[in-house]
């Protein structure tokens, strides 16, 4: 084997094992706790709305800054902090899956997805529609 092909096989190689470690970190959903252990890491979560708690949002004040209570599958409520305008029918989503990391006690969300209720509740061949929200880049 020439210099090149080791050089090239080096590259792959690195190259896909950055790839494995990027995948990895988004297979499986986790829960405020385990995002509380690792400030500043990227993580899914997954949880519902928390109605018994207010939610910030001023379109004229600064239509960038959304920020709600989510309730983990551990039953944990955590501030939701989403730099994006507040996704349309939001109040209606069955669950929300949140992009982001742990900053200062608060979730600092990316992206959200929201699975939405079915508007054929009584036809079983119809699923939920999942809509997906993505934070504006400063």
């Amino acid at each position: 084997m020439n210099k090149l092909s080791i050089i090239v096989l080096l590259i792959l190689a690195i190259g896909l094992g950055t790839i494995v470690a990027n995948i990895s970190d988004f297979s499986q959903d986790t829960t405020f706790t385990t995002a509380s252990a690792k400030p500043g890491k990227s993580f899914q979560v997954v949880g519902y709305l928390d109605t018994t708690q207010a939610m910030e949002y001023d379109a004229i004040k600064n239509p960038n800054y959304f920020a709600f209570h989510v309730k983990d599958k551990e039953g944990n409520v955590k501030k939701v902090e989403f730099a994006g305008a507040k996704p349309q029918d939001f109040e209606r989503a069955e669950s929300v899956t949140l992009t982001g990391a742990m900053e200062n006690g608060t979730f600092k969300c990316s992206k959200i997805l929201t699975k939405c209720p079915s508007k054929y509740n009584n036809d079983k061949a119809f699923e939920a529609q999942d809509q997906t929200y993505t934070a504006q880049s400063s």
